[in-house]
């Protein structure tokens, strides 16, 4: 009898909870393992310790901010796509050659679209829409 592969587990920092919460939900619905983080910092824990497949990251956040965050990620882990979510408009040029996609927070079928593409590994190409 052959193994059945785990869904892909994706991890989601906001300070936002209902946000978080409301991503979680819609993700798991959708059919992945998702984990939880607040801050920064507890992000960066976890996609550390755990077998990350692709990160929903806010950009501004108290502490450290998605900018930060991507970088450390990208040290460690450069493969792993990062989504980048934000309700602001004109995000730092630097941060958004970070991230494989940034996406208007509240463009929820954009969001939930662009994590069907790259956790698929259709979409490849670094930089935001």
């Amino acid at each position: 009898m052959g193994t059945v592969a785990a869904s892909p587990l994706i991890l989601c920092v906001d300070d936002e909870a209902l946000g978080l919460q409301i991503r979680k939900a819609v993700l798991e619905r959708a059919g992945y393992r998702v984990l939880t983080a607040l801050d920064g910092s507890s992000g960066l824990t976890l996609f550390f310790d755990q077998p990350v497949e692709g990160v929903i990251l806010d950009y501004f956040m108290p502490g450290m901010d998605g900018g930060q965050v991507a970088t450390a990620m990208r040290k460690q882990r450069p493969e792993v796509p990062i989504l980048l979510l934000s309700a602001y408009i004109n995000l730092p040029p630097e941060v958004v050659q970070l991230v494989d996609f940034t996406v208007l927070k509240g463009q929820w079928s954009f969001w939930r679209e662009s994590v069907k593409c790259w956790m698929a590994g259709r979409v490849t190409s670094t930089g935001g829409f």
